[in-house]
């Protein structure tokens, strides 16, 4: 743990005493039922620090001088560098302003946010002419994000962490590679995560109220977007360069998404990361993608969806909607099996089981795709043992 190794030479002379005060307010936030604040008040500042982790047998690790040291005691991490560099860009990413901060992060992570030009934004509810107001950007996920760069870079990298303020969005970026492996297995996680690249720095930040060590800072980043009907962060992992970026965005870029949201309350977080994606243009799995189109979510192939079946109901579309989709494969069948039962022992040519078909196949389909989707149908059905063919003529299996 690079966080937890002794500072040769740092004394207390080398920590910020509002910093330090800061501590010990957040220490007694924390820690309020299980230490009366009265005790962590009689505390020396050795031992608040030795509480906190970052004091070991009187000396003072990194993580102290990361988050309590003043902008002077940084020199003593070198070549590490702990340092947030805040840009502003314009529409054409062209840098309008930009400032470096360095320690103490402690206050030095308020400063930086304090940057944000966070815009009141004023949005008109179905049904209603008086607006709700939000912030652009919700509190906690700008400053989770910003947390968890400084808690989990790489500091032997010697690299700035990034803070990109776009229009519309706001880019963190910091060196490292991306513990959990992949987004999934982040949010995924039922429990604490096992491992962390600057455990001692980790359990400091946790003590002092600025992040958690349960997994669920990121989830909770997903679920507030999912809360402001915004588009999800987009994580970008890099495993080769030991780059990790997040974009979060503060406003709407694509209405049908923002409308489903807003109306339908039993999708799950995993079906708006999904269905998040598919409005950003990105590729998502074969198998999530029948999925959604099972369900009515998604219309169309993965290169072209269409109009789903929850907004067709909203939207006055439904009979054109169930045209275009036909019947279900299982009624088809069915349909299929019935014919085949009064045909007898005639059978049927594929021919007249199409023109028998062809008005609740899907019409959006040429008559080729029709035709494909039948012989499909039916070649399922025989390889499940329900009919079978004779030439061009199909009987029910006796």
């Amino acid at each position: 743990d690079w966080s937890a190794e002794i500072v040769p030479n740092a004394t207390l002379a080398d920590l910020d005493e509002l910093a330090i005060a800061k501590a010990r307010v957040m220490f007694k936030k924390v820690h309020a039922s299980k230490i009366p604040s009265e005790e962590i008040d009689a505390w020396s500042v050795e031992e608040l620090l030795c509480n906190s982790g970052i004091m070991i047998d009187g000396k003072l690790t990194r993580a102290a001088i990361i988050l309590l040291g003043k902008p002077v005691s940084v020199f003593k991490l070198r070549p590490a560098v702990a340092e947030v560099t805040w840009t502003l860009r314009d529409e054409h990413q062209e840098v309008v302003d930009y400032e470096h901060f360095t320690v103490p992060f402690i206050l030095t992570v308020d400063q930086i946010l304090g940057k944000i030009r966070n815009l009141t934004m004023r949005e008109l509810p179905g049904g209603t002419l008086f607006p709700d107001t939000m912030k652009q950007y919700d509190d906690y996920t700008i400053r989770e994000a910003l947390h968890n760069a400084i808690a989990h870079q790489d500091y032997t990298l010697q690299q700035r962490i990034n803070f990109v303020e776009n229009p519309g969005y706001l880019y963190y970026e910091n060196g490292g590679s991306f513990i959990p492996g992949t987004l999934q297995k982040a949010l995924a996680t039922k429990g604490p995560q096992r491992h962390f690249r600057n455990e001692c720095l980790c359990r400091a930040m946790v003590n002092f109220n600025m992040i958690d060590t349960v997994s669920r800072g990121i989830k909770k980043m997903f679920n507030e977007q999912w809360r402001r009907h915004f588009p999800m962060p987009d994580y970008e992992i890099d495993a080769t360069n030991k780059e990790v970026g997040v974009k979060i965005y503060g406003n709407s870029i694509n209405e049908k998404y923002t409308k489903l949201l807003k109306e339908n309350d039993t999708l799950t977080l995993e079906d708006c990361i999904l269905l998040d994606a598919v409005q950003k243009g990105h590729r998502i799995s074969e198998d999530n993608v029948v999925t959604l189109l099972e369900r009515g979510l998604l219309e169309g192939d993965s290169s072209e969806y269409r109009i789903s079946l929850d907004v067709a109901k909203k939207t006055h579309q439904l009979p054109e909607y169930t045209r275009n989709k036909g019947l279900d494969k299982s009624k088809i069948q069915q349909m299929i099996l019935q014919y085949l039962q009064n045909a007898g022992t005639t059978g049927a040519k594929r021919d007249a089981i199409f023109d028998y078909l062809k008005e609740v196949l899907p019409q959006n389909k040429t008559h080729e795709q029709q035709e494909r989707m039948l012989g499909n149908i039916l070649s399922e059905m025989k390889e499940n043992g329900l009919i079978v063919p004779e030439g061009r003529t199909w009987f029910l299996k006796s």
